[in-house]
Protein backbone atom coordinates (compact mmCIF):
# COMPACT_ATOMS: atom_id res chain seq x y z
CA UNK A 1 0.00 0.00 0.00
CA UNK A 2 1.42 3.41 -0.99
CA UNK A 3 2.23 5.70 2.62
CA UNK A 4 -0.21 8.65 2.85
CA UNK A 5 1.34 11.65 2.85
CA UNK A 6 -0.02 14.06 5.94
CA UNK A 7 -1.76 16.97 5.30
CA UNK A 8 -4.12 19.76 7.33
CA UNK A 9 -2.26 21.96 10.22
CA UNK A 10 1.05 19.98 11.87
CA UNK A 11 3.26 20.78 14.98
CA UNK A 12 6.34 20.22 13.17
CA UNK A 13 9.65 19.64 15.39
CA UNK A 14 10.83 21.36 18.35
CA UNK A 15 13.93 23.17 18.35
CA UNK A 16 17.38 22.59 19.63
CA UNK A 17 19.08 25.22 21.89
CA UNK A 18 22.68 25.86 22.01
CA UNK A 19 23.92 28.44 25.08
CA UNK A 20 27.23 29.59 26.73
CA UNK A 21 26.13 31.44 29.32
CA UNK A 22 22.73 34.06 28.56
CA UNK A 23 23.73 33.42 24.53
CA UNK A 24 21.63 31.19 22.99
CA UNK A 25 21.98 29.71 19.39
CA UNK A 26 18.32 28.01 18.46
CA UNK A 27 18.32 25.50 15.57
CA UNK A 28 15.78 23.98 13.24
CA UNK A 29 16.13 20.46 12.16
CA UNK A 30 14.74 20.56 8.74
CA UNK A 31 14.07 17.66 6.20
CA UNK A 32 13.67 17.86 2.25
CA UNK A 33 11.37 17.34 0.60
CA UNK A 34 8.35 18.37 2.85
CA UNK A 35 4.44 17.54 2.84
CA UNK A 36 2.66 20.04 -0.04
CA UNK A 37 -0.68 19.87 1.91
CA UNK A 38 -0.03 21.04 5.44
CA UNK A 39 0.05 24.00 7.27
CA UNK A 40 3.21 24.70 10.09
CA UNK A 41 1.88 25.43 13.07
CA UNK A 42 4.71 27.41 13.33
CA UNK A 43 4.12 29.53 16.71
CA UNK A 44 7.42 28.11 18.55
CA UNK A 45 9.90 29.19 15.70
CA UNK A 46 8.12 32.60 14.86
CA UNK A 47 8.65 33.42 19.20
CA UNK A 48 11.85 32.81 18.41
CA UNK A 49 12.32 34.67 14.98
CA UNK A 50 10.61 37.85 16.17
CA UNK A 51 13.65 37.96 19.10
CA UNK A 52 16.16 36.63 16.78
CA UNK A 53 19.26 39.04 16.61
CA UNK A 54 20.19 37.21 13.58
CA UNK A 55 19.14 34.57 11.21
CA UNK A 56 20.96 31.96 9.72
CA UNK A 57 20.83 30.33 6.69
CA UNK A 58 21.25 26.64 5.59
CA UNK A 59 25.01 26.03 4.74
CA UNK A 60 25.50 24.97 1.31
CA UNK A 61 28.53 25.33 -1.45
CA UNK A 62 29.37 27.64 -4.30
CA UNK A 63 32.27 27.54 -6.81
CA UNK A 64 33.70 30.55 -8.42
CA UNK A 65 33.37 34.57 -8.77
CA UNK A 66 29.65 35.66 -10.95
CA UNK A 67 28.50 31.96 -11.05
CA UNK A 68 28.32 29.05 -8.59
CA UNK A 69 29.31 25.87 -10.31
CA UNK A 70 26.67 23.59 -9.63
CA UNK A 71 23.94 26.87 -10.32
CA UNK A 72 25.88 27.96 -13.29
CA UNK A 73 26.15 23.74 -14.57
CA UNK A 74 21.97 23.95 -14.23
CA UNK A 75 21.55 27.59 -15.68
CA UNK A 76 23.97 29.30 -17.30
CA UNK A 77 23.41 29.51 -20.88
CA UNK A 78 27.12 28.09 -21.70
CA UNK A 79 26.65 25.72 -19.34
CA UNK A 80 23.00 23.84 -20.46
CA UNK A 81 25.34 21.65 -22.85
CA UNK A 82 27.11 20.53 -19.41
CA UNK A 83 23.81 18.62 -18.66
CA UNK A 84 24.47 16.46 -21.77
CA UNK A 85 26.87 13.97 -22.64
CA UNK A 86 29.85 15.20 -24.15
CA UNK A 87 29.72 12.74 -27.32
CA UNK A 88 26.36 12.73 -27.61
CA UNK A 89 25.55 9.17 -26.27
CA UNK A 90 22.25 8.88 -24.85
CA UNK A 91 21.25 7.00 -21.28
CA UNK A 92 20.89 3.50 -23.30
CA UNK A 93 24.52 3.66 -24.58
CA UNK A 94 25.70 4.45 -21.38
CA UNK A 95 23.89 2.64 -18.83
CA UNK A 96 23.77 -1.11 -17.69
CA UNK A 97 20.80 -2.92 -19.88
CA UNK A 98 19.13 -3.92 -16.77
CA UNK A 99 19.25 -0.18 -15.49
CA UNK A 100 18.07 1.48 -18.44
CA UNK A 101 15.46 -1.09 -18.27
CA UNK A 102 14.33 0.24 -14.93
CA UNK A 103 14.80 4.22 -15.57
CA UNK A 104 12.72 3.57 -19.17
CA UNK A 105 9.93 2.57 -16.90
CA UNK A 106 10.31 4.95 -14.32
CA UNK A 107 10.56 7.70 -16.90
CA UNK A 108 7.91 6.59 -19.03
CA UNK A 109 5.36 6.85 -15.47
CA UNK A 110 7.06 9.68 -13.96
CA UNK A 111 8.68 12.11 -17.06
CA UNK A 112 6.50 11.05 -20.17
CA UNK A 113 7.57 11.50 -24.04
CA UNK A 114 11.03 13.37 -23.61
CA UNK A 115 13.37 12.64 -26.04
CA UNK A 116 15.82 15.17 -24.76
CA UNK A 117 16.59 13.88 -21.81
CA UNK A 118 17.64 10.68 -23.17
CA UNK A 119 21.25 12.71 -24.06
CA UNK A 120 21.35 13.83 -20.65
CA UNK A 121 24.14 13.21 -18.62
CA UNK A 122 23.14 10.23 -16.23
CA UNK A 123 23.29 12.34 -12.77
CA UNK A 124 21.23 15.01 -14.65
CA UNK A 125 18.47 12.76 -15.64
CA UNK A 126 18.25 10.58 -12.00
CA UNK A 127 18.14 14.29 -10.23
CA UNK A 128 14.62 15.22 -12.38
CA UNK A 129 13.52 11.74 -11.98
CA UNK A 130 13.53 11.73 -8.10
CA UNK A 131 12.24 16.12 -8.18
CA UNK A 132 9.14 14.49 -10.50
CA UNK A 133 8.89 11.54 -8.23
CA UNK A 134 8.48 13.33 -5.35
CA UNK A 135 6.34 15.79 -6.19
CA UNK A 136 3.27 12.97 -7.39
CA UNK A 137 4.08 11.20 -4.24
CA UNK A 138 2.62 14.50 -2.69
CA UNK A 139 5.50 16.23 -1.07
CA UNK A 140 7.69 19.51 -2.29
CA UNK A 141 6.13 22.44 -0.39
CA UNK A 142 7.72 25.59 0.99
CA UNK A 143 6.63 24.98 4.69
CA UNK A 144 10.00 26.28 6.14
CA UNK A 145 10.88 29.25 4.15
CA UNK A 146 7.69 30.72 3.68
CA UNK A 147 7.52 31.15 7.67
CA UNK A 148 10.88 32.48 7.84
CA UNK A 149 10.21 34.85 4.61
CA UNK A 150 7.39 36.63 5.83
CA UNK A 151 8.64 37.57 9.76
CA UNK A 152 11.98 38.81 7.65
CA UNK A 153 10.13 40.84 5.76
CA UNK A 154 8.09 41.81 8.27
CA UNK A 155 11.11 42.86 10.42
CA UNK A 156 12.87 44.13 7.61
CA UNK A 157 15.94 41.52 7.99
CA UNK A 158 17.67 39.35 6.15
CA UNK A 159 19.37 36.14 6.11
CA UNK A 160 23.04 35.98 7.40
CA UNK A 161 24.57 33.45 3.93
CA UNK A 162 26.43 30.06 5.62
CA UNK A 163 27.23 28.92 1.96
CA UNK A 164 31.23 28.73 1.69
CA UNK A 165 32.12 30.08 -1.47
CA UNK A 166 35.27 28.50 -3.19
CA UNK A 167 36.88 30.43 -5.29
CA UNK A 168 37.78 29.38 -8.76
CA UNK A 169 39.95 31.14 -10.51
CA UNK A 170 37.82 30.26 -13.97
CA UNK A 171 34.65 29.19 -13.60
CA UNK A 172 33.33 29.86 -17.11
CA UNK A 173 36.56 27.14 -18.08
CA UNK A 174 35.63 25.03 -15.19
CA UNK A 175 31.99 24.46 -16.80
CA UNK A 176 34.01 24.15 -19.82
CA UNK A 177 36.33 21.35 -18.74
CA UNK A 178 33.48 19.56 -17.17
CA UNK A 179 31.25 19.75 -20.37
CA UNK A 180 33.68 17.84 -21.95
CA UNK A 181 33.88 14.95 -18.75
CA UNK A 182 33.20 11.67 -19.79
CA UNK A 183 30.03 10.12 -17.62
CA UNK A 184 31.93 8.85 -14.95
CA UNK A 185 30.72 5.49 -12.38
CA UNK A 186 29.56 7.92 -10.10
CA UNK A 187 27.08 9.07 -12.29
CA UNK A 188 25.85 5.76 -13.63
CA UNK A 189 25.56 4.81 -9.48
CA UNK A 190 23.84 8.16 -8.78
CA UNK A 191 20.97 6.85 -11.65
CA UNK A 192 21.09 3.59 -9.58
CA UNK A 193 20.43 5.07 -6.34
CA UNK A 194 17.69 7.42 -7.80
CA UNK A 195 16.30 4.06 -9.01
CA UNK A 196 16.42 2.55 -5.72
CA UNK A 197 14.37 5.57 -4.28
CA UNK A 198 11.80 5.76 -6.64
CA UNK A 199 11.33 2.35 -7.17
CA UNK A 200 10.88 0.99 -3.21
CA UNK A 201 12.25 4.07 -0.57
CA UNK A 202 9.99 6.55 -1.49
CA UNK A 203 7.61 5.30 1.53
CA UNK A 204 10.85 6.13 3.49
CA UNK A 205 11.44 9.20 2.30
CA UNK A 206 7.06 10.26 2.85
CA UNK A 207 7.77 8.70 6.14
CA UNK A 208 10.51 11.09 6.92
CA UNK A 209 8.67 13.93 5.57
CA UNK A 210 5.31 13.32 7.91
CA UNK A 211 7.67 12.30 11.00
CA UNK A 212 9.19 16.40 11.05
CA UNK A 213 5.27 17.40 10.24
CA UNK A 214 4.00 15.72 13.34
CA UNK A 215 7.39 16.37 15.36
CA UNK A 216 8.52 12.70 15.81
CA UNK A 217 12.29 13.35 16.05
CA UNK A 218 12.74 9.60 17.66
CA UNK A 219 11.29 8.42 14.07
CA UNK A 220 13.21 10.59 12.52
CA UNK A 221 16.43 9.51 13.93
CA UNK A 222 15.59 5.71 13.50
CA UNK A 223 14.25 6.09 9.65
CA UNK A 224 17.18 5.28 7.51
CA UNK A 225 18.23 8.13 5.78
CA UNK A 226 17.82 7.74 1.88
CA UNK A 227 21.01 10.00 0.31
CA UNK A 228 21.96 9.91 -2.86
CA UNK A 229 25.74 10.21 -2.37
CA UNK A 230 26.96 9.22 -5.66
CA UNK A 231 24.75 12.03 -7.37
CA UNK A 232 27.08 14.71 -4.97
CA UNK A 233 29.71 13.01 -5.89
CA UNK A 234 29.35 13.12 -9.51
CA UNK A 235 30.12 17.08 -9.47
CA UNK A 236 31.92 17.63 -6.08
CA UNK A 237 34.35 14.48 -7.12
CA UNK A 238 34.76 14.99 -10.75
CA UNK A 239 38.00 15.23 -12.13
CA UNK A 240 37.64 19.21 -13.32
CA UNK A 241 37.43 19.81 -9.36
CA UNK A 242 39.93 17.83 -8.43
CA UNK A 243 42.37 19.49 -11.08
CA UNK A 244 41.72 22.47 -9.51
CA UNK A 245 42.26 20.96 -6.07
CA UNK A 246 38.83 20.87 -4.62
CA UNK A 247 38.40 18.15 -2.49
CA UNK A 248 36.53 17.61 1.37
CA UNK A 249 33.96 19.38 0.70
CA UNK A 250 31.58 18.36 3.62
CA UNK A 251 33.54 18.99 6.05
CA UNK A 252 35.22 22.77 4.56
CA UNK A 253 31.28 23.52 4.68
CA UNK A 254 30.52 22.01 8.18
CA UNK A 255 34.03 24.26 9.82
CA UNK A 256 32.50 27.34 7.74
CA UNK A 257 29.08 26.93 9.22
CA UNK A 258 30.78 25.91 12.90
CA UNK A 259 32.62 29.21 12.45
CA UNK A 260 29.79 31.59 11.74
CA UNK A 261 27.59 29.47 14.03
CA UNK A 262 30.13 30.48 17.00
CA UNK A 263 30.86 34.22 16.33
CA UNK A 264 27.16 34.41 16.23
CA UNK A 265 26.84 32.98 19.79
CA UNK A 266 29.36 34.97 20.91
CA UNK A 267 28.08 38.64 19.83
CA UNK A 268 23.89 37.73 20.13
CA UNK A 269 22.09 37.28 23.35
CA UNK A 270 20.03 35.25 20.82
CA UNK A 271 20.43 33.98 17.04
CA UNK A 272 18.23 31.26 14.77
CA UNK A 273 19.25 28.86 12.59
CA UNK A 274 18.44 25.70 10.48
CA UNK A 275 20.30 22.84 9.56
CA UNK A 276 19.13 19.30 7.79
CA UNK A 277 18.49 17.01 10.47
CA UNK A 278 20.86 14.29 9.04
CA UNK A 279 23.68 16.81 10.38
CA UNK A 280 21.69 17.19 13.55
CA UNK A 281 21.47 13.85 14.48
CA UNK A 282 25.03 12.39 13.27
CA UNK A 283 27.53 10.83 16.24
CA UNK A 284 29.73 13.43 14.11
CA UNK A 285 27.40 15.95 12.84
CA UNK A 286 27.45 19.42 13.80
CA UNK A 287 25.66 19.76 17.68
CA UNK A 288 28.38 16.88 18.59
CA UNK A 289 31.43 19.16 17.68
CA UNK A 290 29.61 22.67 19.57
CA UNK A 291 29.05 19.79 22.88
CA UNK A 292 32.66 19.00 22.12
CA UNK A 293 33.64 22.44 21.93
CA UNK A 294 31.93 23.19 25.66
CA UNK A 295 28.56 24.91 24.52
CA UNK A 296 25.61 23.39 26.56
CA UNK A 297 23.13 21.57 23.51
CA UNK A 298 19.89 20.93 24.85
CA UNK A 299 17.40 18.68 22.37
CA UNK A 300 14.22 18.43 21.97
CA UNK A 301 11.21 16.39 23.27
CA UNK A 302 12.74 12.47 22.11
CA UNK A 303 15.85 12.99 21.28
CA UNK A 304 18.91 12.32 23.63
CA UNK A 305 20.72 15.07 24.88
CA UNK A 306 24.84 15.04 24.12
CA UNK A 307 26.79 14.07 26.68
Amino acid sequence: MDTIVVSGTQPGPGLWKVSKGDHVLWILGTVSPLPGGIEWKSDEVRAVLEQADQILASPGVSFGADIGFFRGLMLAPSAMKAMKNPGGETLQELLPAETYARWAALKQRYIGKDRGIEKKRPFIAAEELYGKAVKRSGLGGRVISSVIDDVLKRRKMEYTTTVLKISVEDPRQAIADFRQEQSTEREVACMSEVLDTVERDLPKVIARANAWASGDLQALGELPLTERKSCWAAWAESETMRKRGIGNVAEQVKAHWLGIAEKALAENHSTFAMLPISRLLAADGYLADLAAKGYAVEAPYGVPEFD
